[in-house]
């Protein structure tokens, strides 16, 4: 017994050796060796995501908001998406428009009864409050939404 996990330990070592030296010596600019999830990567993705390094604007914070015409009931989101690192100026207009982000939201999802916000279809409420983001800005345009912490609170 004790031979065998002497032996597993000195497996588990020269598995983890190799995997740094092989990482360290890896050009930067090399492709992954694998995906997990299958696919070419490519393939299996259904939302655009921009070109480039990749920045999430999350400063929106999770809401809580009260449901029309049962105000014991809460709804909470937290609303993130990605956007162009390099591209200071419209981070900048993200940044100053977080409280117009939040009153829309809140707009949107304050208009709905608890059963409709349980039933909700997240992709249409996805793309009407994109909808609703992008007509605010005037420096860039938002591709994707994602939805964090979407549940409703009785």
């Amino acid at each position: 017994m004790y031979r065998v996990v002497v032996a597993l330990i000195l497996v588990l070592a020269v598995t983890l050796i190799t995997g740094s030296l092989y990482a360290a010596f890896r050009p930067k600019d090399s492709p992954p060796l694998f995906r997990i999830g299958g696919g070419s990567g490519e393939q299996g993705r259904e939302e655009a995501v921009p070109a480039g390094e990749v920045n999430i604007f999350s400063n929106i914070g999770q809401l809580r908001i009260p449901l029309d015409g049962d105000p014991s009931s809460t709804l909470i989101v937290a609303i993130s998406f990605p956007y162009l690192a390099a591209d200071r100026a419209f981070a900048e207009e993200l940044a100053s428009r977080i409280g117009d982000f939040r009153s829309i939201a809140r707009e949107y999802f304050a208009a709905l009864s608890p059963e409709k916000a349980a039933a909700l279809n997240e992709e249409t409420a996805k793309a009407e409050i994109l909808k609703r983001y992008n007509a605010l800005l005037r420096l860039g345009k938002i591709e994707t939404l994602y939805f964090g912490d979407l549940m409703v609170v009785d």
